[in-house]
């Protein structure tokens, strides 16, 4: 049994069909990445996934508990799976351990210094300790983003899903938050990745899913996609890719 598995997963936005029967696996431990053209649902699925976004039919189960039945706790579930966009989403108004600390507080019920200590920790381990105390504005895009992808892990999930995490950065600021998730799969962090960094995706994954016409439709370990995929929709996005010079 997979830590996340997705069944026939249906998903509209008015006349457009984003999913006609979806299915997906990721299983404890595992970096999956997904992949794909533009507009195939990338960032779709991890919100349905985490419960931002309702599917229409099918099921979504996180440790063999379904998590789109009606009545779902959305609270419980987002403790467990954490998400980080590409836009960075920190609080302007509070300083980075503030930003850190607040989840853990409201939501876990953790006394401030527990907290502080815990959220002063995860800032030392990306090297932004010294930060603690500026605003999100006096930091770099990747210093924000860091900060982003701590403040997720504060809450101490079972599961990461990073949402295009570098596309907003400027290149020269994409390694460092790319080491970042290295660092968490190194450590058996179990995540979910939507990127278009295909090198990273070739480095990292245990498995790439290209998304295409509303499924998984080809999967498999990364040397497998990237060298001989099976299909012709998969082989010419890659094309695509190489032109660019994206891999």
């Amino acid at each position: 049994m997979g830590l996340i598995e997705a069944r026939g997963i249906r998903k509209r936005f008015g006349a457009i069909e984003v999913f006609r029967g979806l299915d997906l696996d990721v299983e404890e431990h595992q970096v999956v990445c997904l992949i794909g053209p533009s507009g195939c649902g990338k960032s779709t699925l991890l919100r349905c996934i985490n419960g931002l976004e309702k599917i229409d039919a099918g099921e979504i189960r996180i440790h063999g508990d379904v998590i789109t039945a009606r009545g779902i706790d959305v609270n419980a579930l987002r403790r467990d799976v954490g998400i980080v966009f590409q836009s960075f989403n920190l609080f302007p108004h509070m300083t980075v351990l503030e930003n850190v600390m607040l989840a853990p507080v409201q939501v876990l019920g953790r006394g401030r210094a527990e907290a502080r200590d815990h959220a002063m920790a995860l800032l030392r381990r990306i090297g932004l300790a010294d930060k603690a105390n500026e605003y999100p504005d006096r930091l770099s895009g990747g210093q924000q983003q860091r900060v982003a992808i701590v403040r997720a892990l504060a809450m101490g999930p079972m599961v990461m899903l990073l949402d295009e995490i570098t596309s907003s950065l400027d290149p020269e600021l994409v390694a460092e938050v790319l080491d970042i998730v290295r660092d968490l799969a190194a450590d058996g962090m179990t995540m979910l990745l939507a990127t278009h960094e295909m090198g990273f995706a070739r480095e990292v994954a245990a498995k790439i899913c290209f998304l295409c016409d509303g499924i998984v439709l080809e999967q498999g370990p990364p040397a497998e996609i990237f060298d001989s995929p099976r299909e012709e929709r998969t082989r010419a996005f890659l094309k695509r890719i190489i032109q660019a010079r994206r891999l």
